[in-house]
């Protein structure tokens, strides 16, 4: 249930808080006044699409907030929980804001989120009807819903069970119509991984392995210059191999040594150096012997062992070539490319296992459909009878309202009915389908007396109804302010009216007031009671606030409403 509704520059309302609460509560005011702004607060509070013409001109932008009493056990409290936002007990706060350049800001509970959170708990929360939504009726799509509204959890349970078979069939049925059509593609393309796969299985390739091969190659390319240079180096450290030669590097270490050797006794800081120089020939000499092993280690094959290495890297190179990533590339392709391949070689069983699924989908779906169409036939004859009898209260003592179902073999999302309803307006007369025969009034009862009929198994919190008594005046419109305030016994119902037969029902009443300053026009709302209400009704039946015989008929119709 809505609370309290703030509105700040939207149209011509510059500021205004409309309190709400439970029961009804009818909305008027003078034609032009933004009475309809209203109902505009509240599609932005309900995730409605933000135009930024509604920004009252000369502000930067407009803002509605809602506060909303709902149960904190509820799917609308759990959604909102999802979103981010937060109850206080069982209140709920809702804002919107709309700049002139048209960005929308949408509040759930004290925190930002998309203005989809707002349409996914306006589902829950509140049914708007507005004169748009009198044409809808006329659609097969609109007759349809109301007719599962009416059967309630029944159908709707097997609804949702026949939706979720159906697009699962349908899902099924494309992947099985793709895979046949591409049959032909994708066995070519197996080929063709079945051959990349194989080449480069053939190379195996190693992560680095080219880097690898790169270094050795310049190894073994200038294999003598190294054992040259090596050797050279060694004799210089260590010529043992080679003593009538110039000492070496350890000899003459050696001879240092011992020349500080025989002196160090004369100066404490000799022996230091002198076990220095002795360490030096010792990492000398371990020098010289890793230069031994080097020598000995080179490979005196070395030309058979180049021409093995580019042999090796010319494969790799062929190979990387074909891979824009190179090496790594291609071992990696090795891995996508045979679940790839094996995902190709199981079209066959895939294919089995689609036909399967999708004919035992279809049997299902059949099965569900026959139900659905089961449900509805017992559904539309019981809705026929209570919207008769509701429309008889209407001041429509003569017609009727038939709801026929017309079944075919195309299964759609919502079953293989066509549901019409059609409204006879007079004994002995033909019914007539809503789309082509109803006019504006007959129209707006129908729209009414369905929602008092359907609030019974399918209730929902709050109904707005946005002139529903367009077309209407006279008896038809007292009674529509009877309905109301019937459904507004198990319900919060607000409603934008100009009749004040209707009006004259509502337990809180609204006035937009219209003040003109210059060219621009500002609205407020008040609350109105006692005088003033007399006031605006007599004003909505003559035009005069003042009238006499107006005020005498207001007071006449409040007395008759409070007396229903």
């Amino acid at each position: 249930m809505i609370e309290e509704l703030s509105i700040k520059d939207l149209g011509v309302i510059a500021e205004a808080t409309l309190p709400l609460g439970p029961g009804f509560t009818a909305v008027t005011g003078e034609t032009g006044a933004g009475k309809t702004m209203v109902v505009t607060a509240l599609g932005l509070l309900l995730g409605e699409r933000a135009d930024a013409g509604t920004v009252r001109e000369g502000q930067p932008q407009s803002w509605v907030e809602g506060r909303w009493l709902i149960d904190p056990e509820s799917a609308a409290a759990e959604r909102v929980r999802d979103a981010g936002g937060e109850l206080d007990g069982p209140e709920l706060i809702l804002g919107r804001s709309v700049s002139v350049e048209g960005r929308s800001r949408a509040i759930v509970g004290g925190r930002s989120a998309p203005a989809s959170v707002l349409g996914d708990l306006g589902a829950d929360l509140v049914v708007v009807h507005g004169q748009s939504d009198q044409v809808r009726l006329r659609s097969a799509v609109a007759q349809r819903e109301a007719l599962d509204r009416f059967a309630g959890v029944e159908l709707a349970a097997c609804l949702a069970t026949y939706q979720h078979a159906f697009h699962r069939w349908q899902a099924n049925a494309a992947e099985l119509d793709r895979l046949t059509r591409e049959q032909d593609e994708r066995a070519a393309e197996a080929a063709e991984l079945r051959t990349a796969i194989a080449e480069v299985e053939t190379v195996a390739p190693q992560s680095g392995e080219d880097t690898d091969l790169t270094e050795r190659a310049e190894r073994l390319s200038n294999l003598e210059e190294l054992r040259l240079g090596a050797a050279q180096a060694r004799e210089l450290l260590s010529a043992e191999e080679n003593p009538d030669d110039a000492p070496d590097a350890i000899a003459m270490l050696e001879s240092a040594r011992r020349h500080l050797e025989r002196v160090a006794g004369h100066d404490p800081a000799l022996p230091a150096l002198t076990e220095a120089i002795a360490n030096a020939g010792f990492v000398v000499s371990d020098i010289a012997a890793q230069l031994s092993s080097y020598l000995a280690g080179l490979d005196a094959d070395g030309a058979r062992e180049l021409d093995i290495v580019q042999e090796r890297r010319a494969d790799l190179t062929a190979l990387s070539r074909k891979f824009e990533g190179g090496i790594d590339e291609a071992i990696a392709f090795l891995d996508t490319g045979s679940a790839r391949l094996l995902e190709l070689d199981g079209d066959s069983d895939r294919l089995d296992r689609l036909k399967a699924d999708t004919e035992s989908d279809r049997v299902t779906v059949d099965e569900l459909a026959g139900r659905l169409s089961s449900l509805r036939a017992e559904a539309a004859g019981a809705l026929g009878e209570a919207v008769t009898a509701e429309l008889s209260a209407l001041a429509m003592p003569d017609a009727a309202l038939v709801v026929q179902i017309d079944t075919r073999d195309e299964l759609t999302a919502a079953g293989r009915d066509t549901v019409t309803i059609m409204l006879r307006p007079h004994a002995g007369a033909q019914p007539r389908s809503l789309a082509r025969g109803a006019s504006g009034g007959e129209l707006s009862r129908v729209m009414l007396a369905i929602e008092v009929v359907i609030n019974v198994s399918d209730p929902v919190p709050t109904f707005v109804f946005d002139e529903v008594d367009a077309g209407v005046g006279g008896a038809a419109a007292i009674e529509i302010g009877r309905r109301l305030a019937r459904l507004a016994e198990t319900a919060q119902v607000i409603v934008v009216t100009h009749l004040a037969q209707v009006a004259a029902f509502a337990g809180n009443h609204l006035s937009v007031v219209k003040d003109s300053d210059g060219a621009v026009t500002a609205s407020s709302v008040r609350q109105l009671q006692g005088d003033e209400r007399t006031a605006e009704m007599a004003r909505l039946l003559s035009g005069l606030p003042d009238s006499a015989s107006g005020l005498e008929h207001a007071r006449e119709l409040i007395s008759l409403a409070h007396s229903s």
